[in-house]
This record gives C-alpha cells, structure tokens and sequence, in this order.
C-alpha cells in the first residue's frame, strides 16, 4: 500500500511550525553571528583606507615643489553635426 499525503489542517499546521522554527533559527544565528561578521567588516574597510592613506602619502609633494599634471589625450571629438557654439552677452 501507498501512502498518498493529501493537503490537510494537520500537514498544513506542520509546515507552518516548520517556516516558524526556521524564521527562529536564522534570526538566532543571525545575532550570533553579526558581531563577527560586523567587525571582519570594519577591519576590511580600515585595511583599503590605510592603503589608500599610504598610497597617497607616497605621492605627496614636497613643499615648495611644482607639479604638473598633464592632461590625458583623448581621440573622442566632439559631435560637429550638432551645430555651432556661439558665446553671447545678455544686453540690458
């Protein structure tokens, strides 16, 4: 003989205790857990920021010291098709 389920208050009850108890148990594990998963967190983010702060502290300037920062060639060309800029003043 064969066990058919059928949908029932019996089975459904069940599967609502089971969706609770799980809902439980991940909100359980989750306060377990967020104070670990929090600080690896804020120790990723001070790990970048050092080596931005170290990075950026090698390419400091000397005092005094003049620097020029030449700006990057770009091959892209304005949309000529578009018409011509004309500078104008307002007149009163």
């Amino acid at each position: 003989m064969t066990h058919i389920h059928q949908a029932g208050p019996v089975n459904f009850l069940k599967t609502i205790l089971i969706i609770v108890f799980i809902y439980y148990l991940l909100k359980f594990l989750a306060k377990l857990f967020a104070p670990y998963l929090m600080k690896k967190a804020v120790e990723k983010v001070q790990k970048k920021a050092q080596e931005q702060a170290n990075r950026q502290q090698k390419n400091d300037v000397k005092v005094g010291e003049t620097v020029i920062d030449k700006k990057p060639n770009t091959s892209q060309q304005s949309n000529n098709s578009v018409g011509e800029y004309v500078d104008f003043e307002e007149l009163d």
